[in-house]
């Protein structure tokens, strides 16, 4: 009965999706859901931008092994570059009338920094959206009892979600968020009061957590642990603010004011509501401890789902399991089109500036089936949690493009030459090192994480480069387009796939 009302849930997921694809005339329809998005349906896609396994699986498990202490990048990192975005960038980037982001650092740097920006943001989706996939094998091994190993299950769920993006594109991301988040919200309050009261209330719950130090959050008084919590809420807090799939659907709204409200709604939802399979899966503890005991030595990413299945009544576990993969499905939509759309448009488009619209739309297309082939076979290969894959993501946006998207918006210094200082310098101090602690060459007590050091030196990268004499310049700088000293991007008002120079 439970698995007939999934594939039920599936096929209406799915039925949403297409009839969403109707609505894609043009490629402006499918990449930002012609810019049409009222206030409701943007605070729902931007809170689904990461409310997914990560968030009911990933932190949940996270929390039961470490504590608050472990949860620095996410939820707190997540919703805190979700409100920086709606504060300081939702507005100007929506006022340049962009595609991607990978635009704006072609308007702003030129070409070579558009290519590099881009790369950087279409690798760091490889881990983010095979945690998605990973999930939904998770999920789907869970409801068929084991008769669906999960491998099959990954790529059962990668074909469901492949098959609505790829025709609805953003308008089928922002439609099935809108019906998922639904789900989402009365399906997780509905389990939380039900093993809430089988454990005691919430007062039980949370006192039991704080005598366990399970609520302990602000780091020691020492330089490695300040160190390592700056870093753990900047990781996702700065490094995930360069991404497509936060772009895109703030630049999905109906105006800008829409674009800046339903950022800082949808992130302050997300931190508040990523509570609630923190206190469930805490819950399973004082319900079941043996369970909670046994799949810590399995996978701990099961004790939410094993605890709904074998202490819940029916209703409770459709309800949750509907909630489960509208979570997975809502995040793995648009994490797919996202760094599908940049490849198209930043990398292979500028090698064919005369592209059509409807060949572009073509491309794209392919490009998604492509990417969801790639990222399910590495799904199917790596041995990572869903909370580490998530969090490792958004090193590489962290080192590379946020200084140039931050500096390019704000400093009117900004170079193209900065720019590529920026990149560089973010790679050199950040890759060594993380090679280094991978294979053990640094001492136990290296206070500095990778990440926070590529930060760190792409800053300085950028403000270097572009204060010394410019050896480097864009063709724009040149020509005196957007970019060069003095030209502030967020005043400049370009079509989409405006002819390239």
């Amino acid at each position: 009965m439970l698995v007939t009302f999934v594939v039920l849930y599936l096929l209406v997921s799915i039925a949403i999706g297409l009839y969403a694809a109707t609505r894609v005339k043009n490629s402006t329809d499918y990449v930002a859901a012609g810019r049409s998005l009222p206030l409701y349906i943007t605070v729902a896609t931007v809170f689904a931008t990461w409310f997914g396994s990560e968030t009911v699986l990933g932190i949940s498990a996270t929390f039961l092994d470490e504590g608050l202490r472990g949860l620095w990048s996410d939820p707190f990192g997540a919703a805190l570059c979700l409100i920086l975005v709606g504060l300081f960038f939702a507005r100007p980037l929506y006022r340049m009338n962009l595609v991607t982001l990978g635009d704006f650092f072609r308007q702003r740097y030129g070409r070579t920094v558009e290519l590099l920006c881009s790369t950087a943001i279409v690798l760091s989706y490889l881990g983010w959206v095979s945690a998605q996939i990973i999930a939904l094998g998770l999920v789907f091994n869970i409801l068929s009892d084991g008769q669906i190993d999960n491998n099959t299950g990954m790529a059962i769920g990668a074909a469901i979600v492949l098959t609505y993006t790829l025709f609805g594109g953003m308008w089928s991301v922002a439609l099935t968020d809108f019906f998922q988040m639904t789900i989402i919200v009365i399906g997780l309050l509905y389990i939380a009061w039900l093993v809430g009261e089988k454990a005691g209330g919430v007062g039980t719950v949370v006192a039991h957590a704080h005598a366990a130090g399970k609520l302990d959050f602000l780091p020691a008084l020492d330089p490695k642990d300040i160190i390592a919590f700056m870093a753990g809420i900047l990781t996702m807090g700065f490094g995930s603010i360069p991404q497509q799939d936060v772009f895109q659907r703030v630049n999905s709204a109906k105006d800008e004011d829409t674009a800046v409200r339903g950022s800082i709604l949808g992130g302050a939802g997300y931190f508040v509501f990523a509570a609630v399979p923190l206190f469930i899966a805490y819950s399973a503890g004082l319900i079941n401890p043996d369970l909670v005991a046994k799949y810590k030595e399995i996978d701990t990413q099961q004790v939410l789902p094993q605890l709904v299945l074998q202490d819940t009544p029916l209703f409770a576990q459709v309800m949750f399991f509907g909630a489960l993969l509208s979570a997975i499905m809502s995040t793995a939509s648009g994490t797919l089109l996202a760094p599908s759309v940049t490849f198209s448009e930043n990398i292979i488009r500028g090698f064919f500036p005369g592209m059509t619209d409807r060949a572009f739309l073509r491309l794209t297309r392919i490009v998604v089936v492509l990417f969801a082939f790639g990222v399910t076979l590495y799904a199917m290969s790596t041995e990572a949690t869903i909370h580490k894959m998530v969090e490792n993501a958004y090193k590489v946006t962290l080192a590379t493009t946020f200084v140039p998207l931050a500096f390019g918006l704000y400093w009117k210094r900004a170079t193209t030459q900065g720019a590529l200082f920026a990149i560089g310098a973010g790679l050199i101090g950040w890759i060594p090192l993380e090679v280094a602690i991978n294979f053990g060459a640094l001492p136990e007590d290296f206070i500095l994480p990778p990440q926070f050091a590529g930060f760190i030196c792409s800053v300085l990268g950028m403000v270097i480069g572009s204060l010394m004499p410019q050896k480097i310049r864009s063709h724009h700088e040149l020509h005196g387009h957007p970019g060069a000293p003095g030209h502030h991007p967020a005043a400049q008002h370009t079509a989409p796939h405006a002819p390239r120079h």
